[in-house]
């Protein structure tokens, strides 16, 4: 049974039929609904007690009122205080050392005029920081990243706690950013909330030939300077760095749930398309802004379970960033959505790869953007029945909207119908003909605990590792073994106390080089962490985000080396290979974390190690009280 889809006004595509969503995707909408009754009621209430009828400023005093525009130019200033038009927040995570957000540096004034253009007003209502995790990977300011993402939230919030904005523009890009943007703007989610891309730098030196030399450095085969000559020929421009990884997982995310205008967000910066986009997505937020009817479209009604799902199925056709099993658990608990790893799990099996862009295969999102992108991408999985189209989005209800694509019609900004084929059929593809046919990942479980794998760029032979534990308790000193040439054998790497409550749970991107030569050479590889590690990694097994973390006494504490460690992505497996009764026998490691403490600005962070959550709570410090 079919029903047909109108064609969507904004976008000019033609009508397609969409079948019933698929029982699987349903049941487990479904439980999630149940299991969130309670904490999605709160939010509700919350969002509901917040929202006023007519601008948010109206029947402020006199003094409030004057104080929040006492800078703006004339005509602004005559437009707010008639307390008619829309007055739009703008966060801004700008800053001109990340790449992918220095194009915000000019956004503000765009769109003030866009603004002006239609009889409103825009202001920035607060700025965000945004670090960058590729400068700081491997140094001790990496055990500030995750929490940032916490940091950010809050800034959102007392950014628009003035409450003086009828509508929040969130510009953002990288890895904790979007997250921090979202879980912060949610707490006003009674307003209309457009999230704007800055789009990926331009394709420059092939992501795998960059991870070849990386190895070959690793090896001592290459120099230094040759190693820099690559990576700046990799990173070598304004946007966002273009594999696959965390930062453009952000992007597809808050696509496929609605909050980008369709076919956004892999449009390079500094082109016409690139700022029309941007003009387009303030008008539209005004817009939304000045409709006061009873279907009015907000944050809090675009960011729903529904929703939350499609961004689940989004993360696992596409192969992206394991990272957001801890941020889109907290982005969706910031809207009272209560998802855990069973969700991706059993999503996971139900959802084909329709990509292969790097770390899951040679092409970056430039490749995927033009083979078709996300239009092609939410239009083949609706009409698989695998993403719920009855969603609110910024462009109306209905995410059919979005199967589309948007092209500049003799200067002027328009949408058009995709074609029915993918243009490179070995960077995306059709649900007919997937890559893979389930999403490539899974939960694994065992006697060490709970922890996730992406085994999408996991060749099918190293899939499953029985092998002696090398036990280290941070990436240096496993680094340091392999420099050493003591790690030539099989192996499972026991990277522990990398937890959220350790050390604020960095990143173990390092570590990628060194175990990707080992697996070169033929050796049984794998590796086993309470850590995490970069959207970028996959091709060596790695069970990440292993839950209890070791400092809360979670079994990878017990683990010896030499133990046997048993890694099982096809069935889901974990294990150490030593009876229950001489495991529980076992004193849990213990290491001194005083250092974790101290310089690079982790002193300020003791309170967040305390009270992280563990990491299938969304490893955040923020939510006791949502």
């Amino acid at each position: 049974m079919t029903h047909t889809v109108p064609a969507p006004e904004q976008a000019h595509t033609p009508s397609f039929e969409l079948p019933i969503v698929h029982a699987q995707l349903l049941a487990v909408t479904e439980r999630i609904a149940a299991r969130s009754q309670e904490a999605r009621g709160s939010y509700e209430a919350m969002v509901a007690a917040s929202a006023k009828q007519g601008p948010q400023r109206k029947g402020m005093g006199c003094a409030n009122m004057a104080h929040a525009f006492a800078a703006m130019p004339s005509n602004d200033k005559l437009m707010l205080r008639q307390e008619v038009a829309p007055n739009v927040g703008i966060i801004t995570a700008y800053n001109d050392m990340l790449s992918a957000h220095q194009p915000y540096e000019y956004a503000p004034e765009i769109i003030r005029q866009a603004a002006r253009d239609v009889g409103a007003t825009a202001q920035v209502a607060g700025g965000v920081p945004a670090m960058c995790d590729g400068v700081t990977q491997g140094t001790d300011s990496m055990d500030l990243s995750l929490f940032s993402r916490d940091v950010i939230a809050m800034a959102t919030a007392v950014g628009l706690s003035h409450n003086v904005f009828d509508a929040t523009l969130c510009l953002g890009v990288c890895d904790k950013i979007v997250p921090g943007l979202l879980i912060g703007a949610l707490q006003f989610g009674h307003l209309p909330t457009v999230f704007v891309p800055a789009g990926p730098m331009t394709s420059g030196l092939p992501n795998d030939e960059k991870a070849k030399i990386r190895q070959q450095f690793a090896q001592g085969l290459v120099g230094r300077e040759e190693l820099l000559k690559a990576e700046e020929g990799a990173y070598h421009g304004a946007g966002t760095c273009t594999f696959y990884g965390t930062a453009n997982s952000n992007q597809m995310l808050m696509e496929i749930m609605g909050l980008h205008l369709p076919g956004s967000s892999f449009v390079n910066p500094g082109t016409d398309i690139r700022r029309a986009l941007t003009i387009a997505a303030t008008q539209r937020a005004i817009a939304m802004a000045h409709d006061k009817g009873t279907a009015r479209i907000t944050l809090a009604s675009m960011v729903n379970t529904k929703s939350i799902v499609n961004a689940i199925v989004g993360l696992l056709a596409t192969g992206g960033s394991t990272n957001h099993t801890m941020h889109l658990v907290a982005m969706a608990r910031a809207a009272g959505v209560l998802v855990n790893w069973d969700d991706f799990s059993d999503l996971s099996a139900i959802v084909p790869s329709l990509t292969k862009i790097y770390p899951n295969g040679t092409a970056d999102v430039n490749h995927f953007h033009a083979a078709g992108g996300m239009g092609f991408l939410m239009r083949e999985l609706l009409q698989a029945g695998l993403l719920h189209n009855d969603v609110d989005t910024i462009v109306g209800h209905g995410l059919h909207r979005f199967a589309c694509e948007p092209w500049m019609d003799n200067g002027q900004l328009a949408w058009r119908a995709l074609p029915h084929t993918s243009a490179d059929t070995n960077v995306l593809r059709g649900a007919a003909d997937p890559f893979a046919a389930d999403g490539g990942l899974k939960v694994l479980r065992g006697n060490i605990g709970r922890a996730v794998i992406k085994t999408s760029a996991v060749k099918v032979e190293h899939r499953v590792v029985r092998a002696p534990a090398v036990v280290v308790h941070t990436q240096k000193e496993l680094t340091d073994l392999f420099a050493a040439g003591l790690l030539n054998k099989d192996f499972v790497a026991v990277v522990r106390f990398q937890g959220p409550q350790a050390n604020g749970m960095p990143e173990l991107h390092k570590l990628t080089p060194s175990l990707g030569v080992l697996q070169d050479k033929g050796f049984k590889v794998a590796l086993v962490t309470d850590g995490r590690m970069s959207g970028a990694s996959g091709k060596v097994p790695a069970a990440i985000h292993v839950s209890p973390e070791a400092l809360a006494g979670g079994a990878i504490g017990q683990i010896e080396n030499g133990d046997m460690i048993e890694l099982d992505a096809n069935t889901g497996s974990l294990r150490v290979l030593v009876d229950d009764a001489t495991l529980a026998k076992r004193q849990h490691a213990a290491t001194d974390l005083a250092s974790n403490a101290h310089g690079s600005g982790r002193d300020l962070f003791g309170a967040f190690r305390r009270h992280a959550s563990v990491a299938e709570l969304g490893a955040s410090a923020l939510f006791e009280d949502l």
